[in-house]
């Protein structure tokens, strides 16, 4: 199932989007980095890529697929029915093919999200005791 948390994402042209996206420890990252599909980038309005874009290969489960780092180009929410966490500033990566939206590792830390149990979905923030449960994939193809 893996942990999927609500978020509100906002980018530098003030377009808005709340979706669910997956946590991805595996998703390691140097800065705080959101992937997300072109569909919801075109939507964000950061595609086409803007100019201060960066090209990269992205290896999705081992397909490796065009993309485009935009810094600093988001500002993440996290959405529960009790609580806000964010705004944390991020890069967004822009991947060509359609998917889910995925949270990096460093970027999870910064929402101060704490997985409990990943198979069943299972999650906190780290300054809580409540146990809360991931919500529904959201694809953007």
């Amino acid at each position: 199932m893996g942990v999927r948390i609500r978020l509100r994402i906002v980018s530098v042209s003030g377009a808005e989007v709340i979706t669910s996206a997956l946590v991805r420890t595996g998703f390691e990252a140097k800065t705080p980095q959101l992937l997300i599909p072109r569909t919801l980038a075109e939507k964000l309005r950061l595609w086409p890529p803007p100019h201060n874009s960066i090209p990269i290969e992205v290896r999705l489960l081992g397909v490796s697929t065009r993309g485009h780092i935009v810094p600093k180009a988001l500002d993440v929410y996290v959405l529960t029915s009790d609580r806000v966490v964010g705004p944390v500033k991020c890069d967004a990566v822009v991947s060509e093919s359609g998917g889910e939206v995925l949270i990096s590792d460093y970027l999870a830390e910064e929402l101060k999200i704490a997985i409990l149990a990943p198979k069943t979905g299972l999650w906190r923030f780290v300054d809580e005791d409540r146990v809360r449960v991931s919500e529904a994939p959201q694809h953007w193809l």
